[in-house]
């Protein structure tokens, strides 16, 4: 599959780059994109949320009144979960939510990630490209260039940039990446992904079948 390249100012370069067959053409797989994302949300889930049991409450351990003769069902102390402020039954716990994936899987999972956003055309190769200096107002301008001001955009980059990232990191709904760090989560809730050259020559070697 044959695409245009563009360079930061949105212009067309006169020159095309091959989209692998392999990565961008694919039959998608829905399940494994759901799994992948799912892992993903799992692994950014801190698992510090906890209540306090009945043996945990700081409360006093008095029965509050006799056992039979009242008319009214038994009870102990105030722990106890029936009663308003007492201890929580089966509350929840700190955990681990992480789980494990078949590297094989994720890579089928990214591949038909990509595949759907160049089956939609949401899928834009730009030029490498740097900047001097940290400013966000040059990438607010490379948007404007690329008609992707009111789209959520993923730009994935071949290395880590930091003017790049610096420049981005106030502009609400811009994420940029390296390739090394492109998970499927990410490109799925892009709504434009922008690529730059060296990046997909680096997405072409590491998603390349195995």
């Amino acid at each position: 599959m044959e695409i245009k390249v563009y360079n930061i100012k949105g212009s067309e370069t006169g020159r095309t780059v091959n989209l692998e067959d392999s990565i961008f053409a694919i039959e998608p797989n829905d399940h494994a994109i759901y799994l992948d994302c799912k892992q993903y949300l799992a692994d950014n889930r801190q698992g510090t949320h906890k209540a306090k049991e009945r043996s945990e409450n700081a409360h006093s351990t008095r029965k509050l009144k006799r056992q039979k003769g009242t008319g009214g069902a038994r009870s102990g102390d105030l722990k106890s979960p029936v009663f308003v402020g007492g201890g929580r039954i089966f509350g929840p716990k700190p955990r681990d939510y992480r789980f494990k994936l078949n590297i094989k899987l994720k890579r089928l999972a990214r591949r038909s990630a990509l595949t759907y956003k160049a089956q939609d055309s949401a899928l834009t190769i730009v030029e490498n490209f740097s900047f001097d200096a940290p400013k966000t107002k040059q990438m607010v301008e490379v948007l404007s260039n690329l008609k992707l001001n009111e789209k959520k955009t993923l730009f994935v980059l071949e290395n880590q940039n930091n003017f790049v990232s610096l420049s981005a990191r106030n502009i609400p709904n811009v994420k940029v990446v390296t390739v090394s760090s492109l998970n499927t989560y990410d490109i799925v809730d892009a709504a434009n992904i922008v690529v730059c050259e060296g990046g997909l020559t680096e997405i072409n070697r590491v998603l390349a079948n195995k």
